[in-house]
């Protein structure tokens, strides 16, 4: 399925794409968009919901009395550079300002051939309206000071994201063409765009390369390689008693705390309006959350083959060596959780490996921790190893992405249950 992937990948420049293609992919398969209140929903029913264009979350409502949910949370965002509402800088050439969106690597995004996508909102005889806009093309490029002019650049270059990563755009003579490009790509008239949400990206295509195609090369694979797993493993996955729910959250790159991102009631907000619409009482949805679970969905480091000392002595994952479970104190996996999804993957015979931080290097959070602050159930934090994460161009195993499936079609259908005194399965 890695050429499947990157081709999602490729389609989805920003997150708005890649909730719209998440979409496309659950009609296909029958599902039905809710609004946001008075929901009739039906066993055997299959629904999904949006927020803010960039979110989702989707279910199914099992045939049988439901016994708890099982929950995989993934990203819809990934680092880049946004571009300003009055982006056009005047000079000797027509740039681009923009600005960095989460812990990119700066230098992976200078010297290649960048596009532009994202949302514009028009004005409309009925009011503002949203249009998702793409160039689809190489328009602009960062291009690097020449070493003739900075002979240290290769000992220590530090960038100055207000001048060293501005874009070039066009001749100076090509004044408002971005506006009028912009419009164009949207159906409009520049006079018909009140604001936008537009972005930067990478717009070279992804690549499967190696004497066996072990390896996949591609922009944006934290998190999109998660997003589009888990969808086919929530779509591959036969029906149980539990309900599966699906979420593609954004903002995971800028802390989540967004009323679109996991910190916001976006989750807790849907299983309980769940319960509500299946004529469950408050205490049966309680007891449906202690008897659920959740995947926390989100790339982790392999150990880099020429900085071994970078990573931990016994928990390095390599390319290709299975899913990774990821341990820290900043992570939502624990011993319980872990087990679980251990043993979920050898019954489905998916190789595992374990990632934790070198003890004196600090990682990042994840969604998992956010989430269970207001859905706490049992969360492991999982992904698949990757090299040169949050650069505009990463590297993982192409194996993995198989494995990946595979492992979360089992943990959708499995029947975990926390009560009584041991946890069966």
């Amino acid at each position: 399925m890695i050429k499947e992937m990157l081709s999602f990948i490729r389609k989805s420049p920003v997150c708005f794409f890649v909730i719209e293609n998440v979409k496309n992919r659950l009609e296909e398969e029958g599902y039905v968009e809710l609004p946001s209140s008075e929901w009739e929903l039906v066993p055997g029913g299959r629904y999904y919901m949006t927020r803010n264009g960039s979110s989702l979350i989707a279910f199914r409502v099992p045939k049988e009395t439901p016994k708890g949910f099982v929950i995989s949370a993934s990203h819809s965002d990934s680092p880049c550079l946004r571009i300003r509402d009055h982006a056009e800088l005047a000079g000797p050439y027509i740039r681009l300002e923009s600005e960095r969106y989460g812990g990119m690597i700066n230098a992976s995004w200078v010297d290649r051939p960048l596009s532009v996508a994202g949302r514009v909102l028009v004005r409309t005889a009925n009011g503002l309206k949203s249009v998702l806009v793409d160039l689809k093309k190489d328009s602009a490029v960062i291009p690097n000071l020449a070493i003739h002019l900075q002979r240290g650049m290769n000992d220590a270059l530090k960038y100055d994201p207000a001048r060293d990563l501005v874009a070039l755009y066009a001749e100076k003579e090509s004044a408002g063409s971005f506006s009028e490009e912009i419009a164009r790509a949207a159906g409009v008239t520049k006079e018909e765009i009140v604001s936008t949400d537009l972005y930067l990206y990478n717009n070279q295509p992804g690549t499967v390369w190696g004497p066996k195609g072990e390896f996949a090369s591609g922009p944006r694979l934290d998190d999109q390689a998660c997003v589009f797993a888990c969808t086919e493993g929530f779509l591959l996955a036969r029906d149980t008693d539990r309900i599966p729910v699906l979420c593609v959250f954004d903002n995971e790159e800028i802390g989540s705390s967004t009323k679109q991102g996991a910190a916001s009631d976006f989750l807790p907000r849907m299983l309980k309006m769940i319960s509500e619409s299946l004529y469950l009482s408050p205490a049966q949805h309680l007891g449906l959350l202690d008897n659920s679970w959740m995947l926390s969905c989100d790339n982790g480091h392999a150990k880099h083959p020429s900085h071994p000392e970078a990573a931990d002595t016994n928990e390095a994952p390599v390319l290709n060596g299975g899913i990774v479970i990821k341990h820290s104190p900043r992570y939502a996996t624990d011993a319980v959780s872990s087990a679980i999804f251990s043993e979920i993957c050898a019954r489905a015979g998916v190789p595992v490996q374990h990632y934790s931080n070198r003890p004196d290097i600090a990682g990042g959070g994840t969604l998992g921790l956010i989430a269970d602050l207001d859905t706490p159930v049992y969360t492991v934090d999982i992904g698949m190893a990757q090299l040169a994460m949050h650069s505009a161009f990463e590297t993982m195993g192409s194996r993995d992405a198989d494995y990946f499936i595979t492992a979360m079609k089992a943990a959708y259908e499995s029947r975990v249950d926390f009560r009584g005194t041991a946890i069966r399965f």
